[in-house]
């Protein structure tokens, strides 16, 4: 990957994705626990759904709150590489929950540039929160800013698309 100095976006907006917080594990048993409810988990899971990733060694389930965009039938997951997303294997299905029984869903980890820079534009735009959550400002006429996505994926960002089995 490039050094920050190299963005050929400019200067960033930001200083990058915001850290994983110690108090993180706490909110992701909170929503997950919401999640289950189903009359609350049609509100609270607009923008959520719960990954249950197999680790690839222990084959524990782990089970993951995202925020997700739809896009083009699929979903779209961006966030930094995490150690649950080196579970994602191609061509595994993963199992996804969205206020319902879990379905299957095939997982692919986007990390290229161009993946990247174009998919998170792509959540960015749809989803606030999520791109400030990971370092993605906007500029004066509400676009994405470019240069903060390209900071992101240096940093280590990556778009996990899941694509519903057929």
């Amino acid at each position: 990957m490039s050094t920050p100095s190299e963005n050929p976006y400019g200067t960033p907006s930001t200083d990058g994705p915001e850290p994983i917080r110690g108090y993180q594990n706490v909110i992701n048993t909170i929503v997950r626990g919401l999640l289950k409810v189903p009359v609350l988990s049609k509100g609270v899971g607009k923008r959520l759904a719960t990954l249950h990733v197999v680790g690839v060694k222990s084959g524990k389930v782990y089970d993951i709150p995202v925020a997700y965009t739809r896009h083009d039938g699929d979903l779209l997951i961006g966030t930094a590489l995490r150690p649950w997303v080196k579970n994602l294997r191609g061509n595994v299905p993963v199992k996804v929950s969205m206020g319902g029984a879990p379905t299957e869903m095939l997982a692919d980890v986007l990390d290229d540039e161009k993946s990247v820079m174009e998919l998170y534009e792509v959540i960015a735009r749809d989803n606030k929160n999520n791109a400030k959550f990971n370092g993605i400002g906007f500029t004066a006429d509400g676009s994405p800013n470019k240069a903060d996505i390209y900071q992101t994926w240096q940093q280590g960002g990556v778009v996990v698309r899941l694509t519903p089995l057929a």
